[in-house]
């Protein structure tokens, strides 16, 4: 009997994410707890974008630090899961079926939308893992029919990840415990309403519907596998959010589920 598992959008935050004692930490670790063990898990990160979409054949990738300035045991960790050359390739022919032009990598590494939050959820790095880039400058619509080209895999006793953030404006962070700015709270809102109403033409038109939209994203990467999660999804049901929480005032921790 093969396990149908969901698909998940998570703000991964600051890398010391997978250091610190905070209410998002503690969450994925009794989430990796929690769920039924994947057999793999694709994962579609912020922080890795390509001309088309990538899928990453490299069998044995290295932990990568693709951030400065934090503490020096932050640079010790490391994420030694093994990627499931397989699956990727799998992975590269659906997306290929689906009509993408698709390319592959053997070179690259984890980056820290992967394995600062799989530190929580698995620290064992002991489930292989299929990194997928996002194409740069894609629609929100191209991401969800990427979602939609990988949803199957769910089925497959595989666990689809968006690793981004509900909200990411750098430049407008305050020190931890600043209170949660309006315009950062009527975003949030607003998302929240229109994905547990399934507006997905809103959702899709995020940049002219969502209020205050390019405050919290003045770039779209870390909001775009929000999207493909959104395709990934069953249709007609309805998604979770499963943990809210809010760093440097204006940072969303928020993760939702895909059933």
């Amino acid at each position: 009997m093969t396990t149908r598992h969901p698909a998940l959008f998570i703000s991964h935050g600051a890398p010391t994410l997978a250091l610190e004692d905070s209410p998002t930490a503690h969450f994925l670790e009794q989430l990796g707890r929690d769920l039924p063990r994947p057999r793999a898990i694709v994962v579609l990160s912020a922080h890795w974008e390509t001309r088309l979409p990538t899928v990453s054949l490299t069998a044995a990738p290295e932990t990568v630090y693709d951030f400065g300035g934090f503490p020096r045991a932050l640079y010790t960790l490391q994420y030694p899961a093994v990627t499931d050359v397989k699956l990727a390739e799998n992975v590269r022919d659906r997306l290929a079926a689906a009509g993408f032009a698709v390319a592959t990598t053997d070179t690259h590494g984890w980056d820290h939308g992967v394995w600062t939050p799989l530190l929580r959820m698995y620290p064992q790095a002991d489930i292989p893992l299929v990194a997928v880039s996002l194409p740069h400058a894609a629609s929100a619509e191209v991401f969800y029919q990427m979602g939609q080209a990988l949803r199957a895999l769910r089925d497959d006793n595989v666990l689809i990840i968006g690793s981004g953030s509900y909200t990411h404006n750098l430049w407008a962070l305050q020190p931890e415990g600043s209170a949660i700015p309006q315009w950062a709270q009527q975003f949030a809102l607003w998302v929240d309403q229109a994905l547990a109403e399934h507006r997905l033409a809103d959702l899709l038109d995020w940049k002219n519907q969502a209020p205050l939209a390019r405050n919290n994203h003045p770039s779209d990467e870390h909001f775009n596998p929000l999207f493909a999660m959104l395709g990934a999804a069953s249709d007609g049901v309805a998604p979770q959010r499963l943990h809210d929480d809010w760093r440097y005032g204006s940072l969303s921790m928020a993760c939702w589920r895909f059933d």
